[in-house]
Parts: C-alpha cells; sequence; structure tokens
C-alpha cells in the first residue's frame, strides 16, 4: 500500500513559522504571502487532525503538538540543507537572528565578532539592536542580549558577562570632582532605571545628592552627552574601555556597584538550535574570561 505523498511545503511553512514564532517573518524567508503561508499552516493542521499553533495578538505559539513536532523538522531540514551543499560545491550557512542591547554591541560585542565568524563560517548571524526593550516571539528573533537580573518570563537566561557601574564624564569636568561629594555641584545625566544614582551614591557613602539632570533611553546616548561635557553619567565600564582608553572620558572615583548584568536570553518554548548552542557556548566563554581576566587586574 503506498503512502500518500509528504505535504512538504506545508510542513516548511510550519518549520519556519515555529523558528522565528511569527507568519510574518516566516513568509518573508520563504518568498509568499503571509495569507499563503497561514493556508499551508491550517491544512497541515486539518491533515494532522490537531492545532500546532496558539495565535496570538502578537505573533503566535507552538501548541504541546506543534512544540512536539518543530525539532523533528528542524533536525530533518537541516540535515537536507547539508547534504545539498555538498552537491553544490559549497558550505550550507545557518542563518542565525539576535537583537543585541545597543550598548552591549558597539562597546563589546563588535570588536568581537571577526573572532567568533573565523572560528564558525558555516553561521551567519544578523543583529538588531535595541534599548534593552525587546519581544522575542513579536520580533521573530532566535535569541536576544539584554541587561538586568535574568528574570524574564518564559525565557532560559544565560549570564554572559558582568558590568559594573561607575561615574565617567569628560577630562574637564573630572577635573572639578575631588571627592563623591563633590557631584552636587555638577548636572547628572540618568537613564530611565530610576534606582541607578541611588545606589552608586549610597555604595560611595554619599547622602543629600539628588540626580535632577537629563533622561536618556541608552547608556550610548549618556556617553556621547558626558563626553561632550553635558554631565557626568553613571555607565557599565567594560562597554566603554576604547573612551576611557582614549582619554575622551574618565572616570573620577573608584568606586563601583553592581546594578545587573548583560544575559543572552531565548524562548523556552522554542528548541534551541545548533547555530545558537554554538553561539551562547562562545558568547558565555568570552564573557567569563574576560570577567576573570578583569578580576585578575
Amino acid at each position: 500500500m503506498s503512502r500518500p505523498p509528504l505535504p512538504l511545503n506545508a510542513l516548511r511553512a510550519f518549520e519556519a513559522a515555529a523558528r522565528h514564532q511569527n507568519f510574518t517573518r516566516a513568509a518573508l524567508e520563504l518568498y509568499v504571502s503571509q495569507a499563503a503561508l497561514s493556508h499551508q499552516i491550517r491544512s497541515l493542521e486539518e491533515r494532522l487532525g490537531v492545532r500546532l499553533f496558539h495565535r496570538l495578538p502578537r505573533g503566535v505559539a507552538l501548541t504541546e503538538e506543534g512544540a512536539a513536532l518543530y525539532p523533528v523538522l528542524n533536525e530533518a531540514f537541516d540535515r537536507i540543507a547539508l547534504g545539498m551543499a555538498r552537491f553544490i560545491g559549497g558550505a550550507g550557512r545557518e542563518v542565525l537572528t539576535v537583537g543585541v542591547v545597543g550598548t552591549f554591541a558597539a562597546g563589546w560585542l563588535l570588536p568581537r565578532l571577526p573572532d567568533f565568524e573565523a572560528a564558525h563560517p558555516d553561521i551567519e548571524l544578523r543583529l538588531q539592536t535595541h534599548n534593552n526593550r525587546i519581544d522575542l516571539a513579536g520580533e521573530g528573533l532566535d535569541l536576544a542580549i539584554r541587561f538586568g537580573d535574568g528574570d524574564w518570563q518564559g525565557q532560559d537566561c544565560t549570564p554572559v558577562l558582568e558590568a559594573p557601574f561607575a561615574p565617567l564624564c569628560a577630562p574637564a569636568l573630572a577635573r572639578r570632582l575631588q571627592e563623591p561629594r563633590d557631584l552636587a555641584r555638577v548636572t547628572l545625566l540618568r537613564s530611565y532605571r530610576v534606582d541607578e544614582w541611588p545606589r552608586w551614591l549610597e555604595a560611595a557613602g554619599v547622602a543629600g545628592v539628588e540626580a535632577r539632570g537629563p533622561v536618556c533611553d541608552s547608556s550610548l546616548t549618556l556617553a556621547a552627552a558626558a563626553a561632550a561635557g553635558a554631565g557626568v553619567a553613571l555607565l557599565p565600564l567594560p562597554m566603554f574601555e576604547q573612551e576611557l582608553a582614549g582619554g575622551r572620558l574618565l572616570q573620577p572615583f573608584p568606586v563601583t556597584v553592581s546594578l545587573g548584568r548583560y544575559w543572552l536570553t531565548r524562548l523556552r518554548s522554542r528548541a534551541e538550535r545548533e547555530p545558537a548552542r554554538r553561539f551562547r557556548r562562545w558568547l558565555q566563554a568570552r564573557g567569563e574570561a574576560e570577567s576573570a581576566a578583569r578580576s585578575d587586574g
């Protein structure tokens, strides 16, 4: 008895949608309309007799049946792609899309990317920057690097890099600061996290000083304002090593405070693909090595 043909287009549509957790991005990848992709997935659901996705206001989420089917298809298509690459004379490249908080991208990741690319030439890394507010499912990302305490609901979080904060400012302003109490006489630039300056001032033993300067939505903007002489910014030191080494910013006081760290996150509902696993291991190893070197130094 012959078997019915496999609905390859529908299976491919489901695999892409499950990987992106987003029908729009899956349709763009497969060069079909979103309506066509949705129709293929509904046809597959009817054929299997199960629902594969929960349709949400923003994006989609796999059902239990979809979560069971996805890794099987993902691995199968990966193996097909690698097998085909042998016949077309080139090594297949896996696309890995990562959302990265802008400060980490500019201050740490980009200078080190050549090392990753040299070690993993078969992975095509695509970066999208953000301001620490990210929707993995809605934006179709495989991974995201963000700053905080590592407590994001529904996500697996891997610590990447510690980032102690300290006041940084332009050299001319630094010459006016002899002790932490002197910060009362200058503008203290702020981020949207209102507890940062109070925590550093407490660590420095300073009372009665209040930060009332302009609020910026990223450390990159704060650093640019500080370098221009607009005030003193509280910044993660490892992200601004080049500015400190070049003298564009100075650290007037040795006191630092831990306000969080950088984490690599992914949705628990999505199986970890091999490119994501390799990027995670590389990122974690580099971060641990540099944190250890900084502690020894």
